[in-house]
């Protein structure tokens, strides 16, 4: 088994010990179980080692430390991250921040405060924080906008940044990507104070002090000062290709001085929360939650998260330069972490067919080895 699969088995074996009885260990494989399958659709009547009920109890009632958990898992990540420094110059952190929205239809009483419409989508909005070390990937915090009258996205998103530890950032020159929604006066200010470097995207009328739009350069890398903005900030652009075909002129800031290359270089860096998104949603069923309470929900979306960080670790074992096929990975980690879980259900299903095996002559018996 390589390093990367045995740190991974160690954290699952860590977060099974830290549940209070074997019935919560088995509760807590099953619902890895279900997001591993990579389906997008874990619902817990889907679960053939549980029972919805059991499995809601789990989310929804049973004490457990979901912050512990997370404590866990963070520091065990972590370490990995960090072994990836090595003497020489520091290697670059991309801190990603963006928002996502977990749509969601009908009424949610225990939670109906955080529910809230946002750019026309109705559901749960996430604003989150995504870090990237070379091909390593991991989604490290998250917060809920509440709607109007509470932080801002762009607010939230300077907590995440000054959540991130200390020992995370000295180890690395960290750069702050960031989408137009969050290259705010307030946000470029703030992450200034904290003396980080960040590459933003920028409308492309926002106004110059010459009272000129940033869509009148002609040079890439330029140096310009925009309204409100007490430093200046070099701007360039690339052109993104959209789903139609067509493309879209992208025009993006740096707040210290780089060349246009390098500028468009980084801002395309940031679309890749954008893929984690759709791995997350669609294949870790991170919108999928339909939990009664708001432990619940939480619980559910640490443990999607938790389950793509496994499954990733999982692709990263294999020392494929190809793009994840993230069914073969959740896949290799479901086997490789929870093999117990895997014979279980593969008896189940063999147990289900016995009736048509013998129909075709064939019977089969299970020997159990000493081992």
């Amino acid at each position: 088994m390589s390093t990367i699969l045995a740190h991974a088995q160690g954290l699952v074996y860590t977060l099974l010990s830290m549940m209070p009885s074997p019935y919560q260990q088995k509760s807590l494989q099953a619902m890895l179980g279900l997001f591993l399958q990579a389906q997008g659709h874990p619902l817990p009547q889907h679960s053939k080692a549980k029972s919805a009920s059991a499995l809601s109890r789990f989310l929804n009632v049973y004490s457990w430390s979901t912050r512990k958990l997370i404590r866990t898992t963070r520091q065990i990540a972590l370490k990995r991250i960090i072994s990836q420094c090595h003497k020489g110059r520091r290697p670059f952190l991309q801190v990603i921040i963006d928002l996502t929205t977990l749509e969601k239809r009908g009424k949610f009483k225990a939670f109906e405060q955080l529910v809230r419409v946002y750019h026309g989508k109705r559901g749960l909005h996430l604003v989150v924080l995504y870090l990237v070390v070379g091909r390593w990937r991991l989604p490290w915090n998250f917060r809920v906008w509440r709607g109007k009258g509470t932080a801002s996205p762009t607010q939230l998103g300077l907590k995440l940044i000054k959540s991130l530890p200390q020992a995370l950032t000295k180890h690395f020159q960290v750069i702050i990507l960031v989408d137009t929604a969050f290259g705010s006066v307030e946000f470029l200010h703030a992450a200034r104070q904290l003396k980080y470097h960040v590459i933003a995207g920028v409308r492309c009328d926002r106004k110059l002090l010459d009272k000129r739009c940033v869509a009148d350069l002609s040079k890439r890398g330029q140096q310009v000062r925009l309204v409100g903005l007490k430093f200046p900030v070099s701007v360039s652009w690339y052109y993104l290709k959209r789903d139609n075909g067509n493309l879209e002129k992208r025009f993006v800031l740096s707040t210290k001085p780089l060349k246009g290359s390098t500028i468009t270089w980084w801002g395309k860096r940031r679309w890749q929360i954008e893929g984690w998104f759709k791995t997350a949603k669609h294949r870790f069923g991170l919108h999928r939650f339909g939990q009664g309470t708001l432990l619940g929900v939480y619980r559910w979306l640490v443990l999607s998260l938790i389950a793509y960080l496994l499954a990733h670790w999982a692709y990263l074992s294999t020392n494929t330069t190809d793009l994840p096929d993230w069914g073969a990975a959740a896949l290799l980690a479901l086997q490789a972490f929870l093999p117990q879980l895997v014979l279980f259900l593969l008896l189940l299903e063999i147990e289900r067919l016995r009736p048509l095996c013998c129909a075709q002559g064939i019977d089969i018996q299970f020997t159990r080895c000493k081992m």
